[in-house]
């Protein structure tokens, strides 16, 4: 049986109101979510950095400023430009302008090792690179071997303000020469086929192995973010007055309080990954959004701003909201005009579910369900007030996608209630990945279902529930373990503030199931014994599936999207048993 946004019974109200199956996706280049939103929102704040604001006129001018001084430059169509920045608040202009240029957008993780950078400069054959003043050297030493012609340089500088100057060697262009150019609209990608033109080339994550370029083409990037703003905000696409794609919310305030215009929340999920630059960025923008932006993550610091902005929604990965939790006052702070949270990355265990539930009753918690590969965003939990949330799901395909459960091995789609591998259709599903055509047909079959890699159940009313990654996936003495299993108790231990099982290679059973455990830092934390965490976990599970050690730990490993790198962990069993 193949699951598709089956109508809402009278258990599940999983539709927003109002809202067709279907949407009609305008066929524009991304460049058109931009110019409709500085036409609406024009003097409102768009971002806000270090308490410093841009409006969504500036943003317009400079994003302009930027795409003419590229394709000054000889920088447009088919050039792939490499940003390779933090967040920050001249990133949006960035981003915006190559996009404008009618180049190729490709997002690249700061903190990527200088091979992995060099690596993924030449697999993208980038001809410009965007980068962070204080990693210059290490920059320069990845570069010698790349395709990279030039080098720009931004900095914390050009946040406090965009026009300030940088201390470059010759050969390298500030930002700022970028930004204080010509600001009109050239319309320089009114030549842009939406199908067939690249808006991003993004990378997977590369937590479980070699990452891989993937070809997102304009249509893709601006269907999903029409997807997920619709689905976010009970709207539908319309085209503005001048053909830009924009916003008209059809649900009403009780089932969506937050109007557009009217949202504001801390970002820190990070723009070079799929929910940050699909979700967190041009989703922001189209629903004139104002985004207080933090570079990196600071409890404390987010906490704090949260409360002073009076943010109504907040956002992130499983590892933030644990954070958060034991930030001293959070659970005491004032937290009535959040009306959202919205959760993505990594699966959101049930207990940390009903914890923030306790701690923001007004908020409705969303937690949903994508990959790169699929540009961000295949399912969501309802957001609408009167919807029907099943906690331990991701909720239903969003519209015109649909989901397929099939065997691991292969064979016929399975039924309700049966895991097996997530299997992903719709129109926002990845060309492929960059010429890599083994790799593509591997993961696209000939009928056009994404498999995943993720191993799955969906429920008789199409809610998705992810078991785990196959690539996580234990073998027991011939018997599978899924670690999520494991983790969900784990979570649900008082004094437990994070965990993650991996397997211990072992000649006899080939796996044995090791749990990696942070104590909170309060009596019921210091408390915690091996032995007890071992006892909570296996008196509720099979046999085969109990835990054979547990090990404390200060932090959980994690990317900078939020996602567990277990394969940090899983070396350190290696090497502990003497393997590789």
């Amino acid at each position: 049986m193949t699951a598709t946004q089956a109508a809402p019974t009278p258990t599940a109200h999983s539709w927003p109101p109002g809202l067709p199956r279907s949407l009609e996706y305008p066929e524009v280049p991304v460049g058109s979510i931009l110019r409709a939103a500085v036409r609406r929102w024009g003097d409102r704040t768009a971002f806000v950095d270090h308490d410093v604001s841009l409006t969504f006129t500036e943003l317009g001018a400079r994003a302009h400023a930027v795409a003419n001084w590229l394709a000054d430059h000889g920088v447009g169509r088919g050039d792939v430009v490499a940003v390779h920045i933090p967040n920050c608040r001249q990133y949006p202009a960035v981003y915006y302008g190559v996009l404008l240029a009618g180049a190729t957008f490709s997002p690249t993780n700061p903190l990527l090792p200088a091979a992995d950078l060099a690596a993924q400069l030449t697999d993208a054959g980038a001809r410009v690179l965007v980068t962070w003043d204080q990693v210059l050297p290490f920059v320069r030493s990845a570069l010698a071997q790349t395709p990279v012609e030039t080098v720009v340089v931004t900095g914390e500088a050009h946040t406090l303000d965009l026009a300030a100057r940088l201390e470059l060697e010759g050969g390298d262009v500030d930002l700022a020469d970028l930004l204080a150019g010509d600001p009109t609209d050239r319309h320089l990608d009114a030549g842009i086929d939406p199908a067939g033109d690249l808006a991003h080339l993004a990378y997977t994550g590369g937590t479980t192995g070699v990452s891989k370029g993937v070809e997102l083409p304009h249509r893709a990037v601006v269907t999903n973010v029409l997807q997920s703003a619709c689905w976010s905000s009970g709207s539908l696409p319309v085209l503005d007055e001048a053909g830009d794609v924009t916003l008209r919310q059809v649900a009403g305030p009780d089932d969506y309080p937050t109007r557009l215009g009217e949202a504001r929340l801390v970002n820190l999920t990070p723009w070079f990954h799929a929910m940050g630059v699909i979700g967190y960025l041009n989703g922001m923008v189209m629903g004139g959004t104002m985004t207080v932006i933090h570079m990196r993550f600071d409890p404390v610091r987010y906490v704090e701003d949260a409360i002073r902005y009076r943010v109504t929604s907040i956002g992130g990965a499983p590892p933030v909201f644990v954070a958060l939790l034991q930030v001293p006052g959070f659970l005491e702070a004032d937290w009535s005009t959040v009306r959202g949270v919205s959760s993505g990355a990594a699966p959101l265990p049930v207990s940390l579910i009903e914890r923030l539930q306790a701690v923001l009753p007004n908020a409705v918690i969303g937690e949903g369900y994508g990959l790169t590969e699929v540009t961000m965003q295949a399912t969501g939990n309802p957001v609408f007030r009167s919807g029907t949330r099943r906690a331990g799901t991701v909720g239903v395909p969003v519209f015109d996608t649909e989901i397929s459960i099939q065997p691991l091995g292969g064979g016929a789609p399975l039924p309700p209630g049966e895991r097996g591998e997530v299997c992903i259709r719709g129109p926002q599903v990845m060309r492929g990945y960059a010429r890599r055509p083994e790799a593509t047909a591997e993961a696209i079959d000939a009928d056009g279902w994404f498999h995943t890699g993720d191993v799955g159940v969906l429920d008789e009313d199409g809610y998705l529930a992810i078991v785990d990654r196959t690539k996580d996936m234990l073998l027991y003495k011939g018997y599978n373990v899924f670690p999520r299993e494991l983790e969900e108790i784990l979570f649900g231990i008082t004094g437990v503030a994070g965990a993650a099982v991996v397997g211990r290679p072992d000649e006899e059973a080939g796996e044995l199931p090791v749990a990696y455990v942070v104590r909170k830092a309060d009596d019921a934390g210091a408390a915690l014994t091996a032995e007890s965490v071992m006892a909570a976990v296996n008196d509720k599970v099979t046999p085969y599936k109990r835990l054979r050690d547990v090990v404390f730990i200060d932090a959980i490993p994690v990317s900078a999207a939020g996602k567990v790198l277990k394969r940090e962990l899983a070396a350190r069993e290696r090497t502990a048993v003497g393997g590789d």
